[in-house]
Order: structure tokens, then sequence, then C-alpha cells
């Protein structure tokens, strides 16, 4: 297949390894259509498209082309959240229930918002069975919220809120600003800064949104180059998680089943319509490299701030670190105000060589990421699903360090 692959886009001449590791990934079939994005200190330096929208490859991937980032979203929630902080509207050791007061019931009334950012609230899925379809109403599922018992005494560690982070997070929001999280994300700043990045997604965008490709939602990656992380079962914790969510009565189990989701719905008008800000945002590389880049020289890129350098410490100061407890087997992961947090023993938390890095993964392979040390921005997209999130040797884990190498 070598030499039919189409990657278009720029790519400064010192960085053309990352152009060819790009190039790589499409032609060995580890990736069907992808974008990378690096933006050094305020200047695209990468920004690279390729492959295609479908499993035959008849499709190009375009300059423009959206794609679900899953949890990569996460860090565009707590971008939201921080400039609220930031702006003096939200105090984050405040208890949730001075902004959500129904949120007091179930013995939640003095728990502060510091731990819904940090995972640390035991409120990562909801026992109350709800009916299909629920996860696109937002009211429901912050109601069962609401109503929920934590998991484990709140601030007593931390547990991936997988798609829970969204509507507790992202309740706040709406609660202080009389805006859903997407529409404050989309006007403070997808706008402002230009970023093509939607939580939230109009129909008029569907044309431009590749599917995604796995073997976890009901559909085969690409037949030319399965990837090595989807064509292997899973071991080590990703075994134990995969056993626990078969029982439903768990709490890895009610994340994934309750409300229950038909494979492939990722890839359906419905989700794409409604707002689930922990999981379905859609953007490009490029808009979570611009976005990551402001961060990545304290908050601003070409005139426009998005959040203070205070901020930033703020939000990136370790809120919770170690063996999470969602994932079974102790995947040690850490945290800041919604941001994970580079530099822990996990592959989970390597977001580039530097410790300071801070962003977020999503499943799959996507990631955005900023290293306020080295001034950089990074977006990762892509439409065939990986069985890690971001592990050494993925595609852009692989590219980052052959970014850093050329730096030096």
């Amino acid at each position: 297949m070598s030499n039919s692959i189409p990657v278009h886009g720029t790519c400064e001449s010192r960085f053309n390894t990352v152009r060819e590791l790009f190039q790589r990934s499409l032609e060995s079939g580890e990736e069907i259509g992808a974008a990378v994005s690096f933006v050094l200190d305020g200047r695209s330096v990468v920004d690279l498209w390729g492959g295609h929208y479908d499993l035959a490859r008849t499709r190009e991937w375009e300059r423009d082309t959206l794609v679900n980032v899953y949890s990569t979203t996460k860090g565009m929630v707590a971008l939201c959240a921080n400039q609220l902080i930031d702006r003096g509207l939200l105090d984050v050791d405040a208890p949730v229930a001075k902004y959500w007061p129904e949120f007091a019931a179930a013995g939640k009334r003095d728990l502060p918002v510091r731990w819904l950012l940090s995972h640390k609230a035991g409120l990562c899925a909801i026992r109350e069975p709800l009916p299909k379809g629920s996860l696109y109403d937002w009211h429901r599922m912050c109601a069962a919220l609401a109503a929920q018992e934590p998991w484990w005494t709140p601030g007593d560690g931390h547990g991936y809120h997988a798609f829970t982070f969204g509507f507790l997070v992202g309740e706040v929001i709406r609660r202080i600003t009389g805006e859903s999280a997407g529409t404050y994300f989309r006007r403070n700043v997808a706008e402002p800064l230009r970023a093509d990045f939607h939580i939230g997604l109009a129909a008029e965008n569907d044309a431009r949104t590749s599917d995604i490709y796995s073997v976890f939602i009901g559909n085969k990656p690409a037949p030319s180059g399965p990837s090595r992380d989807t064509a292997s079962p899973p071991t080590g914790p990703l075994a134990e998680f995969a056993r626990a969510v078969r029982d439903p009565t768990t709490m890895q189990g009610a994340m994934l089943s309750n409300p229950p989701q038909e494979a492939g719905a990722v890839n359906t008008r419905e989700w794409r319509a409604a707002e689930i800000p922990a999981v379905n945002g859609h953007g490009t590389a490029r808009s979570l490299a611009r976005i990551y880049g402001a961060l990545a020289r304290g908050g601003e890129i070409d005139g426009v701030r998005i959040l203070s350098p205070a901020a930033i410490a703020r939000a990136t100061t370790e809120e919770a670190s170690g063996p999470e407890r969602m994932f079974l087997g102790g995947v040690p992961m850490r945290f800041g105000l919604g941001f994970i947090l580079s530099g822990g023993t996990s592959s989970f938390t390597r977001l580039s060589p530097n410790p300071c890095a801070f962003g977020h993964t999503g499943a799959g392979g996507s990631l955005g990421m900023a290293d306020p040390d080295a001034r950089i921005g990074f977006g990762f997209t892509m439409n065939n699903m990986h069985g890690g999130i971001v592990s050494a040797g993925s595609t852009p884990a692989v590219m980052i360090d052959a970014f850093y190498d050329a730096l030096s």
C-alpha cells in the first residue's frame, strides 16, 4: 500500500520525521483517517491530515474533517469550569449544592466542586436503572446524579468519572451561567479562538464528520491492517475492567450499561446532537492544538486570552494521584482540576517527555495536550479506535517523541 495513502497539510522541514511517522501509521493500516497538529509558541508548525473517512477508502479525510474524540472532550469542559473560577463566578471549594441545591441529597450536602473536577466525588455511575435514550436527556441524567449516593466516601481516593464527569461539571456551569456546557464553550472558547470544536454538533456539520470504526462499537477496523490494540484481547487492569463491566451491579458495569446504549450509537445524529460533555465532543486536531497552544503560553494566543497564568497554575496543581478506583487493578493517574497531568508512572499519564504537560486523552487514541515549559500545544484525532488510550508506541506518542527530538 506504499505511497497510496494521501497526506496533506504543512510541516516545517525540521519536523519531517513527524510527517513520516504519520504517513507510516496510515500506510500500515494503524490509522484509517487521522490528523495531527503542533502549535509552538503560538505558531502552527505541523498541521497534517490524511487517510479516509471510510473503511473502503473511497473518500479522503479533509482539512476540516470532524470526528468524535471521546474523553478528550473532558479537557474542554475543564477549561470552561476553570474559566468560571478565574472570573470569580465559581468557588472551587464551595459545596456543589451552593450552585445546584438538589445535589445535596444522599449525603452530598458538603461535597465540594473541587472533587467533581478531580474525579473524587464517588459518582462514576448511576445505580437507578434508566431507560434507553436517557444519555441524551440532560435533565434526567442530572436528576439521577443529584439523587445518587456516592459509590465510595467522597474525597477518599479517585475514580475516573467516564460519562458522568460532563453532566456533573456541566450542570454546575449551567446553573451559574444559564447556558449549557456546549453553548458556554462555544461562546467563550471556540468562537474567540476560531477553534473548530463542538459539544453538541449541528446537523449541518454531519457531511464533514467521520464515523468511528472499532470492534467495540459494532463495526470493524480497517481490513488492510487492524490495530494491534483491537486485534488482541486486553490484559492486566484492562482485562479486569472488561470482566467487571459485564456485571451491571458494579460501578464499572453501571457506567457502561446504564443507561443502555446500542452498538454504533456514536455514529448517529442523536449522539452528535446531544451534549454529553464527557465524551461526545467533535473537533479537529488543529482546534485542539490551538486551544492547548493558548494554555501552553499563559492562556493567550493571537491576542485572545482564555485563562490567566494564575488560573492555569491552579488548574494544573495535583489534586489526585495514584491508583484510581474505576479501572480494576489500580491504573495510576494524576489529575488537576479536570485535566490529566503528565509525569506519572503509567502510560495513561505520560502526555509528553516533560512532566509539566497537561491535557486529556480520549478512548481509542485522541489527545489534546499543553506543555507550558516548551510552549507546545498538540492535537491528534482519528477514526480507528484502538484498545488502549495513549500508550507507548501509539501514533500520538511516537509523533510527540519525534517532535521533541527535533527540538533538542
